[in-house]
């Protein structure tokens, strides 16, 4: 008697089955991401962050604003430990600035120990080295080999189509990003304001 294997269990099953149950597993797949990114709208900490967009349109989806923000540059230290690696996952450490906006006070592989309250954000190493915003606005580009860029998944925000120019050609300092983190580091844009203005929220769906 023949050991059954999955690949004869599956010829066995009609074509159509087969069709609406990948169909079912991938719509499963879709929900699952949505009511993740919906749970970090809902629960997460909020943020504010100072941003400085970059790029205004992408054709296909619309009009959109690609977004830096002071964090994503940060000390790496110096202290002779083993260099980060552009794509190396890492776990950033926040505070606050004297205006209430986010910055980076620690950078590490793993979760800080004795975080506490602190928002830890997770995030991705791009590249080694660049230029930071120092607490006075002002570029700082002096020993730059020590500095990761970091990215957040934060760097893009879509809106209405014909609005992204005007986004983009605003001046930097009267934007701002309130993003939500939750508890395992995981962020999304909550809203996009213009002068402390909301301009844009993004709905939990």
């Amino acid at each position: 008697m023949r050991p059954f294997s999955a690949d004869a269990i599956a010829k066995k099953v009609p074509l159509l089955w087969r069709a609406g149950a990948a169909a079912l597993l991938l719509c499963v797949a879709l929900l699952v991401l949505v009511e993740q990114r919906a749970r970090i709208l809902r629960n997460g900490a909020e943020i504010r962050l100072k941003t400085v967009p970059v790029d205004p349109r992408d054709l296909f989806r619309g009009d959109y604003v690609v977004l830096a923000y002071p964090i994503s540059t940060v000390e790496a230290g110096q202290d002779g430990a083993r260099p980060y690696r552009p794509g190396e996952p890492v776990f950033v450490t926040l505070g606050r600035d004297e205006q209430g906006f986010a910055r980076a006070t620690g950078v590490s592989r793993e979760w800080p120990k004795g975080s506490g309250d602190a928002v830890v954000i997770a995030g991705r190493v791009t590249s080694i080295g660049g230029c930071a915003i120092n607490r006075d606005g002002e570029t700082e580009c002096r020993d730059s080999r020590h500095r990761l860029r970091i990215a957040y998944g934060l760097e893009s925000y879509f809106v209405p189509q014909g609005e992204g120019k005007a986004i983009e050609t605003t001046d930097k300092a009267r934007i701002e990003i309130v993003a939500a983190v939750s508890a395992a580091g995981d962020a999304a844009i909550k809203r996009l304001l213009i002068d402390g203005k909301p301009i844009y929220q993004e709905p939990p769906y």
